[in-house]
C-alpha cells in the first residue's frame, strides 16, 4: 500500500516520499465514479489521490502545507505538449554538455546543507552544481521537468539509504573522499536516464484535470474559492510516528530552493500535523491544548501512560500525541465546508505504540466523525504493517449527512 506499490507507475514514480500510499488503493476506491467526479485529498504528499483521479477522467485537487509538494504535485498533474518534452529533452542534452565541460564548479551556488560533504562525493557535488546552474537558464515546464530529474539524480548519486523507512546514511570509513571523474560521469548519465524516463512517462496525457493548493489541512489559509465540493474525501495524513516528512524531504528542498537555513525546516514542520523535526520538537514540549476533541476521555488516558511511563521522552511525546489529535479535531471540523451532500471520506491511516501504550488513531478519528453528523462510519482493516504485532493500516469511512 505505500510508496514500493508507485514505483514504475508512470508519473507516480517520479519522486518518491517514505511512506506514501499506493496508487492502486486510490484507484479501487474511485474506479467507480461517475466521469467527472471532484476528488480531494487534504494530505497532498507526492499527489497520489489528485494524480489518480485525474488520470481516471475526474478532477482531482489537494491541498499541503509545502510549497515544494505543492509545486511537486502540480508538476506531475501539468498536460504536456509534444513540443514541450522535445525542449526538455534538447535543454537536458544541453545541461549535462555544460556540466561536462567544466574545469572547476567552485564559483558555482550549492544549498547550505549541513555537511554536504557527507551527502555527495566530490565529483558527484561537481557535477549537480554544474546542473543546477544549467537548469536556472530555464522556465516553465522544461525547468519543472529538469528539476524532478535533478530531484530523482539527487538520491541516485547519494550516500544517503532509502531501504527502510526512514532515510539515513551510507557506512563510511572515515577516510577522505577524492574527487573522481567516474562520480562525474555517472551522474551526468544518471540525470541523462531519469529525464529520458520523466520525458517518456509525461508523454501520456491525463484524461481529467488537477490542482494542489497550498495550505493548512485545517482549513487555515486555503481560499474557499480554490476547492470545489467534493463528492469524495480520500487521503492518507501522516500517522501518529513522529515520521518527519520535512526531514525526507530536505534534500530536494535544499536544491530546489524552497529552504536555506536549518530553521526553515523546523518552522515549516510546525506548521504540518504530526511534525516534530529541529525546532518543532521544542514546541511540542511547550505546547498546552486550547480545545478539547470528542475523543479527549480515551485520548487523556493514554496520554498520561506515555507520560509516566517514557522517561524524559514521555511528556513530550505525551504532548506531541495530544497535539496531534486536537489538529485532526480542526481537520474534521473544517471537512463539512469542502464536502457535497452525501458525500463520503476515507481515511487510511495506521495506529501506533509508544512504551507499549497502543495510540487507536483509527477509533479516535471515527469518533470525531461521529460527533460531526457523519452516518455510515466505519473502521476497516487494510492490513498488518510489520513485525509489531499491534499495528496495522485502516481505512476509517464515513458519509456526510
Amino acid at each position: 500500500m505505500t510508496f514500493k506499490a508507485n514505483m514504475g507507475v508512470g508519473r507516480h514514480g517520479w519522486l518518491r516520499l517514505t511512506p506514501a500510499y499506493g496508487v492502486k488503493l486510490v484507484r479501487e476506491r474511485i474506479s467507480t465514479l461517475p466521469s467527472g467526479a471532484v476528488i480531494t485529498d487534504p494530505f497532498s504528499g507526492t499527489g497520489t489521490t489528485p494524480l489518480a483521479a485525474a488520470e481516471l477522467g475526474h478532477y482531482g485537487q489537494s491541498v499541503d502545507v509545502n510549497p515544494f509538494l505543492v509545486w511537486l504535485g502540480n508538476t506531475k498533474m501539468a498536460h504536456y505538449s509534444p513540443e514541450a518534452l522535445e525542449q526538455t529533452r534538447e535543454a537536458g542534452h544541453h545541461a549535462v554538455a555544460f556540466a561536462r565541460s567544466l574545469e572547476s564548479t567552485a564559483d558555482l551556488w550549492q544549498p547550505s546543507l549541513f555537511k554536504i560533504e557527507k551527502w555527495w562525493s566530490p565529483g558527484a557535488l561537481h557535477a549537480l552544481k554544474g546542473l543546477r546552474s544549467a537548469i536556472d537558464k530555464h522556465h516553465g515546464q522544461v525547468r519543472d521537468l529538469m528539476e524532478i530529474a535533478l530531484c530523482r539524480t539527487l538520491i541516485a548519486s547519494s550516500n544517503a539509504a532509502f531501504n527502510h523507512q526512514s532515510m539515513s546514511f551510507k557506512a563510511s570509513d572515515g577516510e577522505a573522499v577524492l574527487f573522481e571523474l567516474d562520480d562525474v560521469a555517472r551522474t551526468l548519465d544518471s540525470f541523462t536516464a531519469e529525464l529520458g524516463t520523466i520525458v517518456e512517462s509525461a508523454r501520456l496525457d491525463l484524461m481529467g484535470e488537477g490542482a494542489v493548493l497550498l495550505g493548512d489541512s485545517r482549513g487555515n489559509d486555503v481560499s474557499p474559492e480554490g476547492l470545489r465540493k467534493a463528492d469524495v474525501l480520500l487521503t492518507s495524513p501522516p500517522y501518529v510516528n513522529r515520521m518527519s516528512y520535512i526531514r525526507e524531504l530536505r534534500p530536494y528542498m535544499y536544491w530546489l530552493r524552497y529552504l536555506d537555513v536549518a530553521s526553515d525546516a523546523g518552522d515549516l514542520d510546525w506548521k504540518a500535523i504530526g511534525g516534530t523535526w529541529g525546532s518543532a520538537t521544542t514546541k511540542v514540549g511547550a505546547w498546552s491544548a486550547e480545545l478539547s476533541t470528542p475523543a479527549d476521555e480515551a485520548m487523556m488516558q493514554v496520554c498520561e501512560s506515555i507520560r509516566a511511563d517514557g522517561g524524559k521522552n514521555g511528556p513530550v511525546l505525551a504532548n506531541y500525541v495530544h497535539k496531534y489529535f486536537v489538529d485532526m479535531w480542526q481537520h474534521f471540523q473544517w471537512v463539512p465546508s469542502i464536502l457535497k451532500d452525501g458525500g463520503r471520506v476515507s481515511y487510511i491511516v495506521g495506529n501506533s505504540t509508544f512504551y507499549g501504550h497502543v495510540v487507536p488513531a483509527q477509533d479516535w478519528y471515527a469518533t470525531m466523525l461521529k460527533d460531526l453528523g457523519f452516518t455510515d462510519v466505519k473502521v476497516e482493516v487494510i492490513r498488518k504493517r510489520n513485525s509489531n504485532k499491534s499495528l496495522f493500516e485502516y481505512d476509517v469511512t464515513g458519509r456526510m449527512a
